[in-house]
């Protein structure tokens, strides 16, 4: 085989290219590479914020659960309160409505004692009067007789009422 100069330019040029293209490739693939790793590592970053954006989000979330669970016994412990209080002014109000009907009873019950006095003794004195002017008219003289019943029906009035 015959070698020449042609044949040794043509191979020189081929791993010249060789070397290009290998050379070019790699720094293609090593750029790559360098392009994947730095998208990773930004996800990485937008997932470490993310993670962090949670957890506080989470925290403010237990937070406010705290607060509305504190306003929320606050509320009941109020309510039971009102209710309490509630419940104390009725029985209170129940107990003077109790008494003053007890009270406006016993007056009623008192005038009608007073007024079934009254009427007794008022049907006492005509009783009395009555037979007092019988007994005495069959008694006493005419003349007489006017004088003494008008003193026993004042004296009778007078101690009835």
């Amino acid at each position: 085989m015959h070698l020449d100069a042609t044949f040794f330019a043509l191979v020189a040029l081929l791993i010249f290219f060789g070397i290009v293209i290998y050379v070019g490739a790699f720094r293609k693939i090593g750029d790559g590479l360098d392009n994947r790793a730095a998208r990773i590592r930004k996800e990485l970053e937008d997932a470490m914020n993310l993670r962090k954006e949670a957890e506080a989000l989470l925290n403010e979330y237990k937070q406010k659960r705290q607060e509305a669970e504190k306003e929320a016994q606050s509320i009941i412990a109020q309510a039971k309160a009102d209710a309490d209080e509630y419940a104390a002014e009725t029985r209170r109000k129940l107990s003077e409505s109790i008494e003053r009907r007890t009270r406006q009873a016993e007056q009623k019950i008192a005038q009608a004692e007073a007024n079934a006095v009254k009427d007794v003794r008022s049907a006492v004195a005509e009783i009395a009067v009555a037979a007092a002017t019988s007994l005495t008219a069959g008694q006493v003289k005419a003349g007489k007789a006017g004088d003494l019943i008008a003193d026993s029906i004042a004296a009778v009035k007078a101690k009835l009422n």
